[in-house]
């Protein structure tokens, strides 16, 4: 399913599952167009650090509050492959 729309097979990564290529089809539409590189679309999932500066000083580095369903769904993946026992993401997460 998800291969006729991006392009590539969003269940062969591990954690993915139905209901989060559901998640990812219901938010982002079949294009990704919108999004002019992965920092915008990091953003608008407010991934992203809001950080406050002044002058070298980070004063504060929250990230900003939201319930996006995306944001939602792949925190979920990451904590699935983040509780398995042997995988090939499992190591980069628990570094």
């Amino acid at each position: 399913m998800s291969y006729l729309l991006y392009g590539t097979d969003l269940s062969a990564i591990n954690g993915v599952g139905l209901n989060t290529i559901l998640t990812i089809v219901s938010e982002l539409g079949t294009s990704t167009d919108k999004f002019h590189d992965s920092k915008a679309f990091v953003s608008w999932l407010r991934l992203a650090p809001n950080n406050k500066i002044s002058g070298s000083k980070v004063l504060s580095s929250r990230t900003p509050k939201g319930l996006n369903p995306l944001t939602i769904a792949l925190r979920d993946a990451a904590n699935v492959i983040g509780n398995q026992k042997n995988g090939e993401l499992t190591m980069f997460l628990n570094a």
